[in-house]
């Protein structure tokens, strides 16, 4: 399918416009919104592709302004045509998984809410509490989020008593097992004393507790018990009686009333101002409440469409063991016969989607909802405070509009040695750490003995905006990644060497800079001998504060690691023939300098790339 090369949106030409949605078929399917740039910005399904698509142009007043806005924009149609609705319902959410469409970004990547990471991808499997969701590794599987941090830890610390599980990410001694193991806390993973099929088993069943299956896996246990005892094998019986006493006290007060408390069911609920939506999702097995997930978006949809997106999403990588037989939301699904068909399809049974009105089942969605609000609530005060210190700054700055991205930076060293830089951004006042970034200072200036921070800021300023220096289209395209604000971590000489650089790449007129002196907590702006006259506690002033702390904790932790990697080289340096390439080797096989000189030539020698009088020289040299 051929894409126009004309920039001209589809709403200014009318004809062009017309033959485009003649052409749509009133079938299932997918459609793309492209613009100018031919960048998808929306990708959406529907059972009727061309009354669909038709009802963006014709029905404009019925819009969201955010999908108002994407319809100016949109230059081209495209559409897959498929089979039938849960087909293009699959489709819809891959294309989304593979594109990320500006417009389709409804669920915000908020760090706030944990998740469980099990590392299938892995020999031995990790299990750890993480705050971002990554999905380069298909096979590692996320639960959560989860809204209490605390009672998820807590879980995963009696799991881990429970059962026996790798209590290290790396080996404490590289030729011994721990005193985990002794204790029986670990199987000796590290060591190999456990096959990763029979590791394997075991964290199959802790991931049973986070699919809300813990019944399931005590009965499965209790029979175990059974034939163990029938086989007079008394103490792998006990053991498993002290698993099942552990599972039970997970979730002894958590009980939920419902009169048929054998089915497995979800409930979700909203609760939203003009912007965000806060979503909340209870997992209700065997009548416990067995997990309560915390989901925001943001609030420029029905309150319907938005449940359904997170349905859609948050099913899309669970097991067809995970999904619930019923499903209980609060407002109707704009695609509930076709999300109920494909999850009954998945699941092998059928999966109801219901709406209830009256008694428990209404009772229970309500509980959800007020959840949902005092979540809602807490956002609201704190989005208030960050709302106050924006507009605070901006009139401590004399800024036309509030700053929405604000970007600061600072530099880490020892006299001269291992210089890093950070990057850190806040958006709408809340940190930002997707678009945190690490700089290596590469001034040859800039050695041990001789730091510059003015030279070291210079660099990382022009290496930041180099790229909108050589193409200005991308300032004039309103580019998102172009911050509102820079805050400069120091005085004034650190702010005018910045300037400096800014004034060569014909910048300075496009970006506000300034700077914060830590002393007095002072702010300096360009040109400008004496700072700005404010107050420490005023809220403008705690915002750049809070900035410049975080810009200065990002820089040492990156400054620290990078001495650590540099001393822990240090003496694999002095070794003849041992080049960079061969020390990763050795460091990869023995975890530490300290193992290295322990190890004897012939242990050395196993180690790829490192033959016999190779060895002999490392041994000697840690033995002379």
């Amino acid at each position: 399918m051929t894409i126009s090369t004309q920039i001209l949106p589809l709403v200014k030409d009318p004809e062009r416009l017309e033959n485009r949605l003649k052409e749509i078929p009133p079938e299932p399917g997918v459609y793309f919104m492209r613009d100018a740039s031919d960048r998808i910005m929306y990708i959406g399904k529907s059972r009727k592709l061309r009354s669909r698509v038709r009802s963006y142009f014709r029905n404009s007043q019925g819009l969201s302004e955010r999908i108002a806005m994407m319809v100016k924009q949109v230059t081209e149609i495209e559409f897959i045509v498929t089979d039938t609705e849960a087909e293009a319902l699959a489709l819809e959410a891959n294309l989304i998984k593979q594109h990320l469409p500006y417009f389709n970004v409804l669920l915000k990547d908020d760090k706030k809410y944990p998740y469980v990471c099990i590392t299938w991808s892995e020999e031995y499997p990790r299990i750890f509490i993480t705050r971002k969701r990554r999905t380069g590794k298909e096979k590692d599987k996320f639960y959560g989020p989860y809204t209490d941090s605390h009672l998820l830890r807590e879980i995963l610390r009696i799991s881990k008593r429970i059962f026996a599980l790798r209590q290290r990410p790396q080996p404490l001694f590289k030729d011994r097992p721990c005193l985990n193991y002794d204790l029986g806390r670990c199987p000796g993973v590290c060591q190999g004393l456990i096959t990763p099929e029979e590791y394997r088993k075991t964290v199959q069943k802790v991931a049973m507790v986070f699919q809300g299956r813990t019944q399931e896996l005590i009965d499965i246990l209790t029979n175990q018990m059974a034939k163990q005892a029938e086989a007079l094998n008394f103490e792998s019986a006990a053991r498993i009686r002290d698993q099942i006493s552990g599972l039970k006290s997970l979730n002894a007060d958590q009980k939920v009333s419902l009169p048929d408390d054998t089915v497995s069911r979800d409930a979700i609920a909203l609760a939203g101002d003009e912007q965000h939506a806060c979503i909340q999702l209870f997992q209700i097995r065997a009548g416990q409440l067995v997990g309560r997930l915390a989901f925001v978006a943001d609030a420029h949809a029905e309150p319907g469409a938005i449940l359904q997106r997170v349905l859609e999403e948050h099913y899309q990588t669970a097991d067809s063991v995970e999904i619930p037989t019923e499903i209980l939301v609060q407002h109707d699904l704009p695609d509930a016969e076709i999300l109920a068909d494909v999850l009954s399809q998945r699941k092998g049974r059928k999966v109801a989607i219901l709406a209830p009105q009256r008694q428990t089942k209404a009772e229970l969605i309500e509980m959800v909802e007020r959840n949902a609000q005092y979540e809602l609530q807490r956002m609201q005060k704190f989005g208030d405070r960050n709302a106050q210190a924006m507009q605070d700054l901006a009139a401590i700055l004399d800024l036309p509009d509030l700053p929405h991205r604000i970007e600061g930076y600072d530099i880490s060293h020892i006299q001269g040695s291992n210089a890093v830089a950070s990057q850190v951004v806040f958006i709408d006042g809340i940190p930002a750490k997707q678009y945190y970034r690490h700089y290596k200072i590469k001034n040859p200036t800039v050695t041990t003995g001789h730091s510059d921070d003015f030279a070291s800021l210079a660099e990382v300023i022009q290496r930041r905006f180099r790229k909108y220096a050589e193409d200005p289209e991308m300032l004039r395209q309103g580019n998102p990644d172009f911050p509102d604000l820079v805050m400069i971590d120091g005085g004034k000489g650190q702010l005018s060497s910045v300037i400096t650089v800014l004034q060569e790449m014909n910048l300075l007129e496009d970006l506000r800079v300034i700077s914060l002196a830590k002393k007095r907590e002072e702010i300096f702006l360009p040109g400008e001998s004496e700072p700005v006259v404010t107050e420490i506690e005023q809220p403008g002033v705690q915002l750049l504060r809070r900035l410049r702390d975080e810009a200065h904790r990002f820089a040492v932790t990156f400054h620290r690691q990078q001495r650590s990697d540099k001393l822990k080289r240090s003496r694999l340096d002095e070794i003849p023939g041992l080049g960079h390439h061969r020390q990763k080797l050795l460091l990869g096989h023995f975890r530490s300098v300290d193992y290295i000189r322990q190890a004897t030539p012939e242990q050395l020698g196993e180690v790829s790339g490192i033959g016999p009088h190779l060895a002999t020289v490392i041994y000697d040299y840690f033995h002379p």
